[in-house]
């Protein structure tokens, strides 16, 4: 590579690192928060929930890569443009592959990467990831014997324990059961104990009373000596994981086992599944290719009425948008799965397009409109926002 090249490609990759670790940290803290309830209501360990959330980093690696790969190619060409740097490599007689060769390289790197990450890292991750949730849903033991705290085991079904007592017995039980529709019964035991057996697992309450609310209103009160509630049927909707077409490895797409109860159901999701793996790697170079349309031209964007980045970032969503439209659409539609290719490979051939004729990539006038209309109102709301700051604090400083 000659030095212009190695320099520019210098400069791209530490923008793309850099955006690359603050899009990460984002997105993975929505993710994370999302999943907190395994500690809160599951009565998990803290190990259990960072090993939970490292599992979902190779989730959100193949969304976020194709956005930092465009924005750290349209601030380095803008950046360079205003410095007059892209005008003297014109200047000097070099080719445009002098300035495409190290987008190029960056963005087909990137694209690698998410095919690695995508087909050979998320399956199992997901995998593992379903297996720690699974777990920790079907310990109802570690949920039950925490004294003094309601529990959430399922929707519409809590325990609480007032006490444990010596020989594994329980005190102080109550139940709160509105699973089924229109029928709320709560349950309340002075002592009791959890069978849990190879044929049976059942919570087995003694000396207490229920109380039955039906549909009408009408609430019945039966006291009894004692009482099995049934949990085999909870076990065994949590006790193992379901895999889904998405946690499936790329090699089981491919051949997947006839007798899947889930590919019985719906055999077009592996399909659908595979075709969204085999096209989503081409991003990263459509999302190179338009910022390069948009900010690789050393006179494209002098009098450009927003700035490259932004013009490369709603495009680039924009984009984004068509790809996960189509993907939503394969589960009714089989024409749509020739679209998840047709939607990177259409934009970076006009992003070509753009770039062998000389013609500045750019969004129709109404949005650039509006866009600067939004940030105008922005700026004056935080130059308003910040004078009344500054004010307050000298009239705080007089007094």
């Amino acid at each position: 590579m000659k030095v212009i090249e190695r320099y520019i490609l210098r400069r791209m990759l530490t923008l793309f690192l850099g955006a690359l670790a603050w899009t990460l940290a984002i997105v993975w803290t929505t993710q994370v928060l999302a999943r907190i309830d395994l500690v809160t209501d599951g009565g998990q360990s803290a190990f259990t929930f960072f090993e939970v959330a490292a599992l979902i980093i190779p989730t959100v690696i193949p969304i976020v890569v194709p956005f930092a790969v465009a924005g750290a190619v349209a601030q380095t060409l803008s950046g360079m443009n205003a410095d007059s740097e892209l005008v003297v490599i014109n200047a000097a007689g070099a080719s445009r592959m002098t300035v495409a060769k190290p987008v190029l390289l960056l963005a087909v790197a990137a694209s690698i990467f998410c095919f690695v990450i995508q087909n050979g890292v998320e399956p199992y991750a997901r995998q593992r990831n379903r297996d720690l949730i699974a777990e920790a849903r079907a310990d109802f033991l570690s949920l039950v014997i925490q004294e003094g705290t309601f529990r959430k085991i399922e929707d519409g079904l809590f325990v609480q324990v007032g006490e444990r007592l010596p020989g594994n017995r329980l005190a102080g039980i109550f139940v709160a059961d509105s699973r089924e529709e229109g029928i709320d019964l709560i349950y309340y035991a002075k002592t009791g104990a959890v069978v849990d057996r190879s044929d049976t697992k059942a919570l087995l309450m003694n000396d207490g009373v229920v109380q039955r609310k039906a549909v009408g209103g009408d609430i019945s009160i039966v006291h009894f000596t004692s009482y099995a509630f049934d949990l085999s049927a909870f076990d065994a909707d949590t006790g193992s994981a379901v895999r889904m077409p998405k946690d499936q490895t790329t090699a089981y797409l491919l051949n997947p086992n006839r007798n899947d109860e889930v590919y019985k159901k719906s055999p077009h999701l592996y399909k659908n599944e595979l075709n969204k793996r085999f096209s989503e790697w081409l991003y990263p170079i459509a999302f190179a290719l338009i910022a390069l349309a948009v900010a690789g031209d050393a006179k494209s964007h002098r009098e450009a009425r927003i700035h490259p980045l932004v013009t490369t970032i709603c495009i680039a969503l924009f984009v984004r948008w068509m790809g996960y439209f189509a993907e939503g659409q394969t589960k009714t539609q089989p024409l749509f799965n020739y679209v998840l290719y047709a939607v990177p490979i259409g934009m970076a051939l006009v992003s070509v397009w753009c770039i062998r004729t000389q013609r500045a990539m750019e969004l129709p006038i109404g949005w650039v409109d509006a866009i600067n209309a939004f940030s105008g109102r922005v700026s004056r709301f935080l130059t308003d926002l910040r004078l009344r700051i500054s004010n307050s604090r000298i009239g705080r400083g007089s007094v």
